[in-house]
């Protein structure tokens, strides 16, 4: 019996959607709704408790989003390789 273990060629990411977000976003934006979606906990007690820096922070996130959903999936997937690559170290 060998003692080998099996490694996946593609990790399982966990990545977020764009539509998702935004109807977060419009829906409880001004509460920070979105950030909490995207892992961005900090910011989203911060939206919670300013009003989303008083409706400013809303308005520019409208534009942002995308681009920052974009930025979470890319690191989801770059986390997830790293795992993997560490794992294949470990079982070598």
């Amino acid at each position: 019996m060998s003692n080998t273990t099996t490694i996946p060629t593609h990790a399982p990411v966990k990545t977020k959607e764009v539509g998702i977000a935004y109807l977060l976003w419009f829906l409880l934006g001004i509460f920070g709704g979105h950030k909490f979606y995207l892992g961005q906990t900090g910011l989203g007690v911060a939206y919670l408790f300013t009003g989303a820096f008083l409706g400013i922070g809303w308005i520019i996130d409208a534009f942002t989003l995308a681009n920052t959903v974009r930025a979470y999936n890319q690191q989801a997937e770059r986390d997830a390789l790293t795992m993997q690559v560490l794992a294949k170290q470990a079982s070598a």
